[in-house]
């Protein structure tokens, strides 16, 4: 690799091989694995629950002040008022767990003030360490990756994820599939979010959509895709992928041929129109700075977790302006 670690990425490294071992260990009598339901085909286990107790406890030992947004636990842990969130998915792919399906992973992503920094999805049973820092490129087990080159649709391999939650809107998905099926090289389902942004991080896959998917789910990968040189945002195509809760990721030229796809499905709002105003007076100035900013992932994220996205430019903080 050609840069040292960001600190703040070697803990998460940490605190996922440790979450790694738990799930390994429990893999081998998946049987023996406690499982209670959250709500239809929404399962967790005690591993989820394990795992993601050596995360926050590994992430706190070396950052005491930081926040937490953790899949189970929520905020429970953590300082609530923190510029510094650690978001976390113990177990993405729990009931491909349950079933000795080996598609899932850990996923651990760090916020600071809403913009995604640091960024770790772990597949412990391949062993497969993807990372990412802000500005500073995406890896896999110290190589690093690039989205793939693919330019045409039909010849791209396409992974996305089916509704499963009362509510979901199955025959609008049957309708996105069949679309899908039509227009690409394949359509695949592997059953964990975050391991399926890795995967298109790493040119594995094309790109990848899915609904309903929460802040746990694509912090960390999209980080990741946007380090390798991919694009990530919702159906239309905007940045925003947190608000509605859609989220769609490929390399430059395919995720522009699937958002007109996936536009017609989107529940995003689309941009208002822009219009030629009348240049503005003195005394209108102060009014006009006041103005409702563009949804960005930052400023949704931010919102999400609770606290203030950062000022336009602005860098966020490093670990040296933390306690």
């Amino acid at each position: 690799m050609s840069f040292s670690l960001h600190p703040m990425l070697n803990v998460a490294i940490k605190a996922a091989r440790a979450a790694g071992s738990i799930i390994n260990r429990a893999a081998l009598d998946v049987e023996a694995v406690r499982v209670s339901q959250k709500q239809v085909n929404d399962f967790v286990t005690e591993v989820d629950y394990a795992s993601e107790n050596a995360i926050i406890e590994t992430l706190l030992s070396a950052y005491p002040q930081h926040g937490i947004l953790a899949e189970e636990s929520g905020q429970e842990r953590g300082n609530r008022q923190s510029d510094h969130v650690w978001i976390i998915d113990p177990l993405d792919g729990t009931t491909n767990f349950i079933h000795g399906f080996p598609v899932y992973c850990v996923s651990i992503a760090l916020s600071v003030r809403g913009r995604v920094e640091q960024a770790v999805v772990y597949d412990p049973s391949r062993n497969d360490l993807f990372m990412a820092s802000h500005g500073r490129g995406a890896y896999l087990n110290n190589r690093r990756i690039r989205v793939s080159r693919r330019t045409q649709l039909g010849d791209c391999l396409v992974a996305t994820g089916f509704p499963f939650r009362k509510g979901d809107d199955f025959q609008g998905y049957l309708q996105i599939m069949a679309e899908m099926m039509k227009r690409t090289a394949g359509l695949r389902r592997p059953g964990a979010a975050a391991l399926d942004l890795a995967y298109v991080a790493a040119g594995f896959s094309d790109g990848f959509f899915e609904t309903g998917l929460q802040a746990w789910d694509t912090a960390a990968g999209a980080l990741l895709v946007t380090e390798a040189g991919g694009l990530v945002g919702n159906f239309t195509g905007e940045a925003d992928f947190i608000t509605p809760r859609e989220c769609l990721a490929g390399n430059p030229r395919v995720y522009a041929q699937l958002v007109n796809v996936l536009r017609p499905y989107s529940r995003a709002q689309p941009p208002a129109p822009t219009r030629k105003r009348p240049k503005a007076k003195p005394q209108d100035a102060a009014s006009a700075s006041s103005a409702t900013p563009a949804i960005t992932p930052e400023t949704a994220l931010a919102h999400a977790l609770g606290g203030t996205p950062p000022a336009s430019g602005a860098a966020a903080p490093t670990e040296h302006d933390t306690p």
